[in-house]
């Protein structure tokens, strides 16, 4: 594959990348405004009964509530999650076999920025999900982002992965050697 195509394929992945983020995000930041519109300061919203129900709480702090009333520790993990998600995705190589981690890198940081929005402008994120068939804890939209792309990422790396198709995060300059083999 030419450089013009690599660059080409590059630009293609980051704009279509960003494009399914902002419309993640979007549907994460619509869905906390219902819930903080029709469920704040309600009863819960009963779905079914004695096992899920809507109900808006606000989070202050990470996974489970720990880190409480730790904003600016949250915020900063984020900021350093993004970051190497980020380099990941722009060193990932242009070939089909990587699209399914350019799509849960997508998800992933769509996840974090929604809930890092939240932080930012409320001090907390708006959870409203709540299973009370197993007392789980209420999550949100973000919250299903960052836990099913996190255990999909981790079964891509153990099951569908090899060890050298990682090469590209390799800090070290690679030599040429010769053809680079697109899809």
């Amino acid at each position: 594959m030419t450089e013009t195509e690599n660059n080409r394929k590059f630009i293609y992945y980051a704009a279509s990348g960003l494009l399914a983020m902002l419309a993640l995000i979007g549907l994460d930041q619509y869905t906390k405004y219902l819930a903080q519109t029709l469920l704040k300061g309600n009863a819960p919203l009963i779905l079914i009964k004695g096992a899920f129900q809507l109900e808006y709480l606000e989070n202050r702090g990470a996974a489970f509530g720990m880190f409480q009333n730790q904003k600016a520790f949250i915020v900063v993990t984020g900021i350093i999650i993004l970051i190497i998600v980020g380099y990941c995705y722009c060193r990932l190589p242009a070939q089909r076999k990587y699209n399914p981690l350019r799509v849960l890198s997508v998800v992933l940081a769509a996840g974090a920025v929604g809930n890092m929005i939240d932080r930012i402008w409320h001090g907390y994120v708006i959870d409203f999900f709540y299973f009370s068939l197993i007392d789980f804890p209420i999550f949100n939209v973000a919250d299903i982002y960052v836990v099913v792309s996190m255990i999909a990422l981790v079964l891509l790396i153990i099951f569908g992965y090899k060890d050298e198709d990682f090469s590209f995060l390799s800090l070290k300059k690679k030599k040429e050697s010769g053809s680079n083999t697109g899809e």
